[in-house]
């Protein structure tokens, strides 16, 4: 079938509001993606018809088990986890990243050393910071071209020591939209003795995640950016997750994912998460070319379906914002590099205040993000922090060309004037 896009809104309700008079256009997708009406109805059936705790022998936390295993392995397919139990989940990805900053940090030792990133959210720079804080850790910095807005793995190499514990990596930039390359970075962590852990929220949305193929040791991302519930979802390589100490109460299993579930399992949102993932794989069914019908093959064409599809609205979207006289993009703005990138594009408008323009927007009922949008390193590193960042617009697969052409529209209006 050829990519439908009206039949692919239908599916979202928050698409059919108006402002003004007008469609919303919902560009802010970077921040949180909105929900598809199947998500909904599973989590209403999960408090409506299976509202029990687990381990009981009736007939609710019969139902309430079986969702929660079910959640928990279309998780761990996902991600393409080689091992049951690898998967677990939490309040958020920033809660998870906490909780597991300091577990892992537990048995390095004052002058061990971690790498942080300069294109990182601070969900993943300001838990490693603190953890090394508290250990007495070096933390060393991996910085970014403010040309090519990329690594060069390079310069990873000649930050690793003997002393390198830990690399907290990110998988796509959440202001520069680029896709970092974490198998290389993998590999160099793992030739160092050190783990590598990565920050998957902003590339979840827009592709496939293959944990074996990344070779990294942790993975974590959100699933309200890829169309679910707000909820955090965290992979963990079995030998390095049964290693580590698990804060838990003494009636928890030890065995995974138990021992790093705490409290009680929040099973409207594994079912929202598990509804959301089964949507991905439904695009893959309706507008894609499955190589098989279990939920990898689906995924993987679901997401082949609606990357070609986004690359076609990042295109138009940059190449207009080049048009507009004094406009920046901050990111990779050539097509034949858009391999490296997803549709999150930023950008500054010379002396134009970034909250100026976003006020502008929103007045016209396009909904887009201003600001650090807590990537606090990125606006340091590029001189932006304190002129307020930047305008960050976010396409996505439900997203139209006239959205992105009456944007343009508006944004050449608002910066001319």
């Amino acid at each position: 079938m050829s990519y439908d896009i009206e039949r692919i809104r239908t599916n979202f309700p928050a698409l059919q509001r108006e402002f003004n008079g007008r469609p919303i256009i919902f560009f802010d997708n970077p921040a949180g993606t909105q929900v598809p009406r199947a998500v909904v109805e599973r989590m209403n059936d999960a408090m409506f018809h299976k509202n029990a705790n687990l381990g009981g022998s009736f007939a609710t936390s019969a139902d309430a088990q079986r969702l929660v295993d079910e959640a928990h392995r279309a998780g761990e397919l996902f991600v393409n986890a080689q091992h049951p139990g690898e998967v677990f989940f939490g309040q958020s990805m920033t809660t998870l990243t906490f909780g597991m900053s300091r577990t892992i940090c537990a048995d390095f030792a004052p002058g061990d050393e971690i790498i942080l990133t300069r294109m990182d959210h601070d969900a993943n720079v300001a838990p490693w910071l603190l953890a090394a804080e508290d250990r007495g850790l070096l933390v060393r910095w991996l910085d970014f071209s403010d040309e090519t807005f990329e690594f060069d793995l390079g310069d990873l190499s000649r930050l690793v020591t003997d002393r390198t514990r830990l690399i907290a990596f990110n998988y796509a930039s959440n202001v520069t939209g680029t896709i970092n390359d974490v198998a290389g970075a993998a590999r160099i962590a793992h030739d160092a003795g050190a783990q590598l852990f990565v920050d998957a929220v902003q590339y979840a949305p827009h592709g496939l995640v293959d944990v074996a193929a990344l070779g990294c040791d942790y993975l974590v991302c959100s699933a309200y950016k890829f169309f679910g519930p707000h909820y955090g979802m965290l992979w963990g390589r079995r030998e390095r997750l049964q290693a580590l100490r698990a804060y838990k109460v003494r009636a928890v299993s030890d065995e995974l994912p138990g021992r790093f579930t705490t409290g009680t399992t929040n099973r409207e949102q594994l079912a929202g998460v598990h509804a959301a993932i089964d949507y991905l794989a439904e695009l893959g069914d309706g507008y894609g070319n499955p190589a098989g019908t279990d939920l990898r093959s689906r995924l993987a064409a679901g997401y082949a379906t609606t990357k070609a599809y986004e690359d076609g609205l990042t295109q138009r979207l940059i190449e207009g914002l080049l048009t507009i006289r004094g406009v920046r993009v901050l990111g990779i703005t050539d097509p034949a590099n858009f391999s490296q990138r997803v549709s999150t594009v930023s950008f500054v408008a010379g002396a134009i205040a970034a909250p100026d323009i976003e006020s502008a927007l929103s007045r016209e009922g396009m909904q887009v993000w201003d600001g650090h949008n807590y990537a606090l390193e990125i606006y340091r590193k590029l001189g932006l922090l304190e002129a307020g960042g930047g305008v960050r617009i976010g396409p996505v697969h439900y997203n139209t060309v006239e959205e992105v052409d009456r944007t343009l529209e508006r944004l050449e209006q608002v910066i001319r004037s």
